[in-house]
């Protein structure tokens, strides 16, 4: 049986104004549409703390409300906005179901077993964490397991090797990895080559021209300082 949860919830009146006035009271803002007209709405905060959760994941929410048009509606927690200063829910927002009509959802792969391949020196490489199916509203898995014992180094686990209930459409890609053993590859340094000291009077490798030495520089002991060029002469007086 899918997991079903009470939640109250009332019309709000639109537009910023309000929306503040109901973070102050701890409720938060937000939309419900799907089956359903469109309606701005608000919910307690400590409701939707609770749910956002992977626990509570896909669960069925049922409506609770004073306003006739929402009460006793099915829907789901579709996204919550979060303050990046306050880390506290400021927007909400409800998808209304149709119990007869399939819906898309994202359901969580749950990795389980230890690879023989990490005894080998591999590593377990996790690729996706969630697949997209696509099915009624109250056949929404909670979850894939899928069992990762027997992958040796080199082996892979694709979405085609879940196993999938009846009633259920993969939508996401059957290629896509989900989990695979790699090879650990040690990071080798690359050596540090020092170049040796140059003997005195050394010559320089054939095809390399010699350094030039640096302006006032002595000539090293024994070797012959460069021939002084001939002064230029004076230009002959017409």
């Amino acid at each position: 049986m899918k997991q079903r949860i009470e939640l109250t919830v009332e019309n709000r009146e639109a537009g910023r104004k309000n929306a503040r006035s109901l973070r102050v009271n701890k409720m938060v803002p937000g939309v419900i549409y799907g089956a359903t007209e469109n309606m701005t709405i608000s919910l307690h905060v400590n409701d939707i703390l609770k749910y956002n959760t992977r626990a509570y994941e896909n669960a069925l929410l049922n409506i609770k409300s004073s306003n006739s048009k929402l009460n006793g509606k099915v829907a789901l927690l579709k996204s919550v906005v979060v303050g990046p200063l306050t880390r506290q829910p400021e927007h909400v927002d409800l998808f209304a179901l149709d119990l007869k009509k399939a819906v898309r959802v994202s359901v969580e792969i749950r990795v389980e077993g230890k690879p023989v391949g990490l005894a080998e020196g591999g590593l377990l490489n996790i690729a996706i964490r969630q697949v997209e199916v696509e099915c009624l509203p109250t056949e929404i898995p909670d979850f894939f397991n899928v069992d990762v014992s027997n992958l040796a180094v080199g082996d892979t686990l694709h979405v085609s090797d879940l196993t999938i209930p009846a009633g259920i459409k993969m939508i996401s890609r059957d290629d896509l990895t989900v989990a695979a053993v790699v090879l650990q590859e040690e990071e080798v340094a690359a050596p540090v080559v020092e170049a040796a000291a140059a003997p005195a009077g050394a010559k320089p490798a054939a095809g390399k021209a010699a350094a030039a030495p640096a302006a006032g520089a002595k000539p090293a002991a024994g070797a012959k300082a460069p021939a002084a060029k001939p002064a230029a002469k004076p230009a002959a007086k017409k």
